[in-house]
């Protein structure tokens, strides 16, 4: 994991002081293997313990930094000194899938790979389609696509996938509806946008999805522009502050990520309770705990495994280290949710704790947009699973279930279950 390593500095008019470290004795390489199923990497948990920030080797060899610690986090995510430029980004897994799309200005209307102004622009649009007052109108909807899913799962033969009979499913189904997406096509994105956050997928693999995907979109932009509907992409077309491959590229992010990351939640966050019955046993006996288990569980399982992406766009000095302009950054989410400087008993599950300083959903301007959509469907499916299933039960070993490292989200491929 380590390697000897010195370097200097070089000259220049960055800050320095007595504080600020800036040879460097170890460098590592992104911890990546779990040994528990809902805890991150063990030598995450060491490597934050000895410093919050520390060097880090990209696949590319370059050399960069890895952020562990909650409050080394939440300083760069919240510091406009550190960019989400696409073109600036490397990432810290080998993933070949992502070679089209980093290292190269953003696609349009991917705000989470642009800075002000442009990232400014397009998150105004959108930003009220996906307040907390929105998403409590749309609960109903929510609702009765739960109630649907959890039908059509009490049909299933046991054991019976939970994954793909209902936590997959059923952000798919929200996602298409506000978005203005046939269901028809849910399958075919759904297979596509996997394929985009595969570890193992090669860059003209990845490209041939994304092409895919634009097309879909665009001709649906265009349909729309024609034939309005009560749906986001209809709106943004009518606004017309945004080019048609803007809207086209803003509907791809929303589509793929809205449902890979909310469907990983519900898939894991079940798993989770099924593993932790006293938890699982204190929410069904007090429903109120709900946003409470939500917020517990987005943290405790932090799907969003390999951390967020930062380049540094001069000399900053974050918790006594001296990073340097150009100097890749690698936050990782999944350790600073488990850090004790932040949480008590950071690596136990609790629903019954406060969690709301949590950064599964990132943090600063480009916390996910998408955050009270998710929150609103977990908060609807979590109740609604139990209440219908309360016999409700792994039916295979814990070791049995296939998960997700091979993806860039976190989750269980396939989650069996019987009742």
């Amino acid at each position: 994991m380590t390697e000897p390593r010195h370097s200097t500095a070089a000259a220049g008019g960055a800050p320095s002081g007595p504080d600020v470290v800036t040879d460097e004795v170890d460098v590592v390489s992104l911890p990546t293997v779990r040994q528990n199923v809902f805890d991150p990497p063990p030598e995450l948990t060491a490597l934050r313990a000895e410093a919050p920030v520390r060097r880090l080797r990209y696949p590319d060899g370059h050399l960069g930094w890895l952020v562990t610690g909650h409050r080394a986090a939440r300083a760069v995510l919240a510091d406009p000194r550190f960019s989400a430029r696409s073109e600036l980004k490397r990432v810290p897994v080998a993933r070949p899938g992502s070679d089209p799309f980093y290292g190269r200005p953003a696609l349009p209307g991917w705000l989470v790979d642009m800075d002000p102004p442009d990232h400014t622009r397009i998150r105004r649009l959108l930003t009220g389609e996906f307040t907390a007052r929105r998403m409590k109108q749309l609960v109903p909807r929510i609702e009765r696509v739960v109630d649907e899913r959890l039908s059509h799962l009490a049909r299933q033969a046991q054991p019976a996938d939970l994954v793909e009979a209902f936590a997959l499913p059923v952000p798919s189904l929200v996602i298409c509806e506000l978005l203005g997406v046939p269901t028809a096509a849910r399958e075919d994105f759904q297979h596509q946008s996997t394929l985009l956050f595969r570890l193992d997928v090669s860059a003209d693999q990845a490209t041939e999805a994304m092409d895919w995907l634009d097309g879909f979109l665009r001709e649906l932009v265009r349909h729309r522009r024609a034939r309005p509907g009560d749906d986001l992409l209809s709106r943004l077309v009518a606004d017309g502050s945004m080019t048609e491959e803007e809207v086209a590229g803003t509907g791809v992010l929303l589509l793929t990520a809205g449902h890979e990351t909310t469907a990983g939640s519900i898939g894991l966050g079940t798993f989770a309770l099924l593993c932790h019955p006293e938890q699982l046993a204190a929410l069904r006996a007090d429903p109120t705990l709900t946003d409470n288990a939500v917020e517990e569980l987005l943290r405790y399982l932090t799907i969003f495994q390999f951390g967020v992406p930062r380049t540094p766009l001069e000399d900053v000095e974050l918790a006594g280290r001296l990073l340097r302009a150009g100097e890749s950054v690698t936050v990782s989410l999944s350790a600073a949710n488990r850090d004790p400087e932040a949480f008590a008993e950071p690596d136990s599950l609790r629903l019954d704790r406060r969690t709301s300083a949590h950064l599964a959903f990132g943090h600063g301007i480009h916390q996910c947009i998408g955050q009270n959509l998710a929150r609103a469907e977990m908060r609807v499916a979590f109740p609604a699973l139990f209440r219908h299933f309360p016999e409700l039960r792994l039916a295979v070993p814990l070791d049995a279930v296939p998960l997700g490292h091979d993806m860039g989200f976190y989750g269980a491929h396939r989650l069996p279950v019987a009742w």
